[in-house]
């Protein structure tokens, strides 16, 4: 992210701020060569799973195309469930990557031409309709595929809890609390968002 939105938080923030100095340098650097599609089905794949159990199942998943990087929508369609459910899909999740394809190819789910020209709020509304899809799906895509600079998770548990530990709450900060805060971070929330996930980090590595 930029010098500008460092700039921004730590002069709008200063506990904020103490955070930053600590963490160091911003190294968010989204995947903006991944397209919509991609990034769908990989986070409906890591959905809910440690990231060593989501890695090895994703690359089963990859694994059923030789010679692709990628499948297209076309090809995940023409997979069986049942090649899908042994390379370690779930049968939701299974039926979610499914729809990710066929939205795709309906259109519903944009190419990565065509998201770049929608707001956060169009792309929440439409990629919502997708089945396994919610809105921290969609936040995530926005912040570490688009590359959108503000975007704030708020009900997101690691973020929640960063934020507890770098203003010294007892309890997490609810999702309404977090958006009050995070007003004064506007429009750089996706990398305040950063670093309160690095406040768990630092907390840990001190331990």
């Amino acid at each position: 992210m930029t010098p500008a939105a460092i700039a921004h938080l730590t002069r709008s923030d200063k506990t904020l701020g103490r955070l930053i100095r600590k963490v160091g340098p911003c190294r968010l650097a989204p995947e903006t060569r991944r397209a919509p599609f991609q990034a769908l089905v990989r986070s409906v794949t890591f959905q809910q799973l440690n990231g060593k159990a989501a890695e090895t199942i994703f690359g089963r998943v990859l694994a059923l195309f030789p010679g692709r990087k990628f499948p297209s929508p076309e090809e995940l369609l023409d997979t069986s469930d049942e090649k899908l459910r042994a390379a370690g899909l779930s049968r939701n999740k299974t039926m979610a990557v499914k729809d990710i394809a066929a939205k795709t190819l309906e259109g519903i789910v944009p190419d990565s031409r065509a998201i770049r020209k929608l707001s956060n709020e169009e792309i929440l509304e439409r990629l919502t309709s997708v089945r396994g899809v919610g809105p921290w799906t969609v936040e995530m895509l926005l912040m570490f595929t688009l590359g959108r600079e503000d975007v704030f998770p708020v009900t997101d548990f690691g973020l929640r809890k960063g934020f507890a530990l770098t203003y010294g709450l007892k309890e997490l900060p609810t999702p309404k609390e977090l958006l009050a805060h995070g007003e004064k971070w506007r429009p750089h929330r996706t990398t305040a968002s950063w670093y309160l996930w690095r406040a768990a980090d630092l907390k840990n590595s001190d331990a």
